[in-house]
């Protein structure tokens, strides 16, 4: 049965509606939580604006190990509340100073678990960036600690909340693409042969040292920082880490099965050229291609991501490539980003059905819709939409792609141990060494 357009149109009406009482019921209570950023840069920006703008949120501090970002994210707050937060470099000191009642965690993804568990135990709530962690086992960590402390730590996939995405969700259960099969999700973006860049002293205001935490140290790149660390996989897991949770997401939230069975990868860098690490210079190390495959017990998943050849010919929309495609019965269902989602009926004669995108500036986002929500769960005592257990889910996905990819083989996956079957290597790499005097958390 094909949805017409006014049906449709009921439907979107629907949803936004629903999605709209986390507004109305937070905005009934007149707590200002004390509110601290973890990892002043961009994206950590992007959340504490939404932060203080839904008046819901006091910034009593800011901890950055680069001054810079420091002092330029202390200007904007002051200029947006007339008050100056005080600033840290080290997040267990504005942890134990200011007794935050919430926690932005926004640094590079290998400091999300201990930033996050040190903020649980000192009775904050969290909103941590994706991906959660960068190895498995302290994903599982961050989820019980969070439980054993009853707080509520709400994970950066704001896709989860998006309106068009909730819209798309509703259509893909409703059963109007049919029985899916297959699901194919990607992000192709252009790029070509890496030329590595030499290495330098460290800038004034950073303390590499702490930047680099419980991860190897480094010699200081500019390749790194600021933005760069994701295609480092000393401190992040390529784009399969950065983009892959996002689409992989979806794909978990659509099913009813919680992990794959089943999981191998290939990739490398034949067009960005040998990763080169030599004390004089340095490129990322993270594949410029990669291509996994999860088995399901009712569907099988492609990821597959290219940071070269352009891409011109796969856009979706005129600036990108990215999303998933639902491969139904009835048709094929693109779950996209700027571009809203789009059904394309088996029958050519049907009409095909879309949805925009409602997104906001900077970073076409939803992250103001999932921050309502993250108060309204501290405020109710629920659950959040993005969940610390969704979250983990969602972050396991990826890095199984990328533990494959270092195996050179396929793994068997047990979900409910979260461990690799009969496989004491592949299980050696779910965890990894800290450095110096940091301690891996343990569940």
């Amino acid at each position: 049965m094909m949805l017409d357009r006014r049906s449709f149109l009921a439907t979107s009406a629907a949803l936004s509606a629903t999605m709209a009482v986390p507004y109305v019921r937070a905005s009934q209570d007149n707590k200002v939580f004390r509110t601290a950023l973890l990892g002043s840069g961009w994206w950590g920006m992007n959340i504490l604006r939404e932060a203080i703008q839904s008046k819901q949120a006091t910034v009593v501090g800011l901890c950055d190990v680069d001054r810079g970002h420091l002092e330029s994210a202390a200007s904007e707050v002051e200029k947006m509340t007339g008050t100056r937060p005080k600033l840290y470099s080290d997040y267990r000191e504005l942890l134990e100073q200011e007794k935050p009642e919430i926690a932005i965690v926004a640094s590079p993804d290998h400091w999300h678990p201990l930033m996050t568990i040190d903020a649980c135990k000192v009775g904050a709530h969290v909103f941590v960036e994706k991906p959660i962690s960068h190895t498995i086992r302290e994903g599982r960590a961050m989820v019980q600690v969070a439980r054993a402390t009853n707080r509520v730590v709400q994970v950066g996939t704001h896709r989860r909340i998006s309106p068009h995405n909730v819209a798309g969700m509703e259509f893909l259960r409703s059963g109007k693409a049919g029985k899916i099969g297959m699901i194919r999700a990607f992000v192709h973006y252009g790029g070509g042969p890496e030329t590595p860049q030499p290495n330098e002293p460290v800038p004034k205001g950073l303390d590499w040292e702490m930047w680099c935490g419980p991860a190897p140290l480094r010699p200081f790149n500019r390749k790194i920082h600021p933005k760069g660390f994701r295609n480092f996989l000393d401190y992040a897991n390529g784009t399969l880490g950065d983009w892959g949770i996002h689409w992989l997401d979806q794909i978990l939230w659509w099913s009813e099965e919680p992990w794959p069975k089943r999981v191998f990868s290939i990739g490398g860098r034949p067009v960005a050229g040998p990763a080169i690490n030599d004390g004089q210079v340095q490129t990322t190390d993270a594949p410029d291609h990669q291509i996994a495959v999860y088995q399901f017990d009712n569907f099988s998943v492609t990821w597959e991501h290219r940071r070269f050849a352009g891409n011109n010919a796969e856009k979706t929309h005129p600036q990108q490539a990215v999303g998933c495609y639902f491969y139904g019965t009835a048709g094929t269902f693109h779950m996209g980003w700027l571009d809203g989602w789009t059904f394309y009926p088996v029958n050519p004669k049907a009409q095909s059905i879309h949805m925009d995108a409602q997104l906001h500036e900077p970073d076409a986002q939803n992250i103001r819709e999932l921050w309502a929500d993250f108060i309204d769960a501290i405020r109710t005592g629920r659950r959040p939409v993005c969940d610390i257990e969704i979250g983990h889910r969602s972050t396991v996905m990826s890095l199984l792609g990328m533990l494959s990819l270092k195996l050179g083989r396929s793994i068997q996956w047990d979900g409910e141990k979260e461990q690799v079957v009969d496989d004491p290597e592949a299980n050696a790499l779910l965890e990894r060494p800290y450095r110096g005097p940091w301690q891996y958390p343990r569940a």
